[in-house]
């Protein structure tokens, strides 16, 4: 799986921040993490020189770097990094590195600034091109929560991607009792899909309600036979009992119908062996309806992935499936 098909951990939806740094005259560091793809605005200009859309330092007169510190809005291994530098052509950086750290949630911003042993070389020092998604793959066993930008020595980036597994502190999470074992911040994956060519398969799992339409999953219209489906891992195995299938904002391209199957599937096994069983039978969908099952819901026993079966085609903002997790410490 390429690294890019993974959660942006870094990102403003899942509660990820640009905590500080030392330097954003000409272009807030909060830039670095918002949700859309950069902009350029020919013409706009701010007191401070050229408006870019992104995190830009001035222009560096001594030795040394500029850094930018990020608070990971889901804590996890990281796979890759794109480090966006579009627009920035005469003023990117050299070079950039990243730093991790896996620190308590209420470690300061101090601590982060001035302990130099919380942190860990995730990307050495690397060569980066203007204009460009710049993308590195990274393989580390270390879970993170913070990171720490560098860019040498000076210069502007339009946006920090960071892609990788969602790891939970399942210590703090159980204690809570029943929860949404797909839901992203509990290591929830979306694996694979038939199609989302309206609308990605991520969104499925995301937190809240869904903003509008295009923050759901929405396939094409299908013109054949068969139906459009999802497979999704658990963020660990668990007895599911409840579930919500909510098609809020799909008015006239909601599913017909729906069902869900779950299996039981061993570390080393492929998705396409599992041997499914009936979790929610096919069932009725309204538009722009959340949908509560309970009685419906089949009793498996624990279970490590689901497969969502929508009939034939269509939307779905968010799905749901609440149970006890089944995890040893």
């Amino acid at each position: 799986m390429e690294f890019t098909e993974l959660i942006d951990l870094a990102s403003e939806r899942l509660g990820g921040s640009v905590l500080s740094a030392n330097d954003d005259f000409f272009a807030s560091k909060d830039n670095l993490i918002k949700a859309n793809s950069p902009v350029f605005v020919e013409g706009k200009y701010t007191d401070r020189g050229k408006w870019m859309d992104g995190w830009e330092s001035r222009r560096r007169r001594t030795p040394g770097y500029d850094w930018c510190l990020i608070r990971l809005g889901l804590p996890g291994l990281i796979r890759g990094v794109i480090v966006d530098t579009s627009f920035f052509r005469g003023n990117y950086p050299e070079q950039c590195s990243i730093d991790c750290a896996s620190v308590e949630p209420l470690t300061t911003v101090d601590d982060l600034v001035n302990a130099e042993d919380l942190w860990a070389e995730l990307l050495p020092r690397s060569d980066l091109l203007g204009d460009f998604q710049n993308s590195f793959a990274i393989q580390t066993h270390e879970r993170a929560t913070h990171l720490r930008l560098k860019i040498y020595p000076d210069g502007g980036v339009a946006r920090l991607r960071v892609f990788g597994e969602v790891i939970p502190d399942w210590k703090r999470i159980i204690a809570h009792g029943q929860l949404d074992l797909a839901a992203v911040e509990h290591g929830g994956r979306v694996l694979s899909c038939s199609d989302m060519f309206f609308g990605n398969r991520h969104n499925l799992i995301m937190p809240g309600r869904a903003l509008d339409m295009s923050d759901g999953w929405e396939t094409k219209r299908r013109r054949g036979p068969g139906h459009d489906w999802v497979i999704i891992k658990l963020g660990c195995p668990g007895q599911i009992d409840r579930v919500e299938v909510d098609t809020s904002w799909f008015k006239g391209n909601f599913p017909e119908s729906c069902s869900l199957e779950a299996a039981n599937i061993g570390v080393s096994q492929e998705t396409d062996t599992a041997q499914w069983q009936p979790l929610l039978a096919r069932t009725q969908l309204q538009a722009h309806t959340r949908h509560l099952f309970e009685r419906e819901i089949e009793e498996l026993g624990p279970v490590s992935h689901v497969r969502f079966n929508i009939f034939p085609d269509g939307g779905v903002s968010r799905l749901r499936l609440y149970g006890r997790p089944f995890i040893a410490f």
